[in-house]
């Protein structure tokens, strides 16, 4: 698949309530590297494999959840040619300087139906992965924590998630690969949008109320990796919200867990791929249990309804 548009996401900002204490979590929990912060009180990370400066980003406040996702576009042109599509559609844009955040450059801003802050940008500076680009290593030594390769991509909340799909799909590209009915079995409770080959860049089901995160996802290699991980989440008394297991949605295995502020994280791996003339997969109401968590079979209900 030759990606022109919306490459992958690029960052989400995520505020948390003790600064000193999520900073620690992220670096020795989750083994994020710290690489900046701001003037502004932001604490900037990334993962090990990635090689962009920043694609997490932490702020202080007084209430947890998210400020913004973003995802990172092919080249300028693609930033003002997707910002012309987005103005057609009806909606509203706000040009974000370049260095408002690290080592980022110009971002375009905008709200989703849902009311989710979205931002595009083309531009961030590569800091490589630790094993250069030339005869690299087969790994960085010394790392530590659960230790994700990337972050992979985040599920939202909100009333309009059929306003969402339409400006993913229409104006950004976006396909959908898997979606799950309500009872009536004509609107989407939930779907699942990719941008990639991935089994999704973003998810979103339905909700009351707006703008709120469901979770930010971190990838890992393998599921003995994600063993690995319950077992760094254990030593550390970390609140695990459920897991390990596997979803039927995208077949991946996961655990969901939360940080010192109440926000939800996962660590993911594997999953199907995705080619943007494939059907979606419909999962209907009867069998949403087995979607969301495929060996219980059976919903749970803290992580339908605790967002953040």
């Amino acid at each position: 698949m030759a990606m022109t548009g919306v490459l992958r996401p690029g960052h989400a900002v995520v505020r948390v309530l003790d600064l000193d204490e999520s900073v620690k979590f992220y670096t020795e929990v989750m083994g994020l590297k710290e690489t900046g912060r701001d003037k502004s009180g932001r604490v900037y990370f990334k993962c090990h494999e990635e090689r962009d400066h920043n694609s997490f980003i932490i702020r202080k406040a007084d209430t947890a959840g998210l400020d913004a996702f973003a995802f990172k576009v092919a080249n300028k042109a693609t930033l003002a040619t997707l910002e012309g599509r987005l103005r057609e559609f009806g909606v509203t844009t706000e040009r974000v300087p370049a260095g408002d955040l690290l080592e980022t450059g110009e971002r375009v801003r905008f709200a989703l139906p849902t009311g989710h802050p979205i931002e595009l940008y083309a531009d961030k500076t590569d800091v490589g992965n630790g094993i250069g680009y030339v005869n690299p290593e087969a790994f960085q030594e010394g790392l530590r924590g659960i230790n994700p390769v990337r972050m992979d991509h985040c599920l939202i909340y909100g009333p309009d998630i059929d306003g969402n799909r339409r400006l993913f799909e229409e104006v950004l590209g976006f396909g959908m690969v898997e979606h799950i009915l309500m009872e009536a079995g004509k609107t989407d409770l939930a779907t699942w949008l990719s941008c990639s080959t991935k089994a999704h860049d973003i998810a979103m089901v339905r909700h009351g109320e707006p703008g709120k995160l469901h979770h930010v996802s971190f990838l890992l290699e393998t599921w003995e990796q994600v063993l690995r991980a319950a077992d760094i989440m254990s030593m550390h008394r970390v609140s695990i919200d459920i897991g390990p297991t596997r979803h039927g949605v995208t077949r991946g295995t996961t655990i969901y867990f939360f940080d010192p502020s109440g926000n939800r994280l996962e660590t993911f791996c594997g999953g199907n791929y995705w080619y943007p003339d494939w059907k979606p997969i419909t999962w209907t109401w009867d069998e949403v249990g087995a979607g969301v968590f495929y060996h219980d079979r059976k919903l749970n209900e803290r992580f339908l309804s605790v967002v953040t």
